[in-house]
């Protein structure tokens, strides 16, 4: 099992640019977060990325908490009791963090057969992963 803590905001996967000659890249925040991910990953990740096993992931992504709210729900979404309704999209936080991470913790993404995610608050922008191989008996 693996589990790490990454100190990045998590940022949604942005819609692919293009360039005039057709060519595809990613938005600068983007580009940025993986980049970032990929940098706190290499360091707290020293292994070869996992390769032919089915696994299982378990992420957990901590957005700021906005700053125009009322002390008493800027509480509870410190105790994670209220939880974000808002846009962005859980699934595009979990697309742009496992692209960040295809050929760091796993050599892809197709490896991962079971997804587990939540979205909270939190005073501290993190995301949270674990990663458990799937033992077929």
């Amino acid at each position: 099992m693996i589990k790490l803590n990454i100190p990045v905001a998590p940022v949604p996967a942005g819609r692919p640019r293009f360039t005039r000659t057709g060519h595809a890249y990613d938005p600068p925040k983007s580009r940025r977060f993986k980049r970032d991910v990929q940098l706190y990953v290499k360091q707290m990740y020293r292994e070869h990325p996992i390769a032919d096993v089915p696994i299982s992931v378990t992420v957990n992504f901590y957005r700021p908490i906005q700053k125009s709210i009322s002390k008493k729900e800027h509480f509870r979404r410190e105790k994670h009791v209220s939880l974000p309704l808002c846009k962005p999209d859980i699934d595009n936080y979990i697309k742009s963090t496992f692209d960040a991470l295809n050929g760091i913790l796993w050599a892809d993404d197709n490896l991962i057969c079971h997804i587990e995610s939540y979205k909270f608050y939190d005073v501290e922008p993190h995301i949270e992963i674990e990663i458990k191989e799937i033992k077929i008996d």
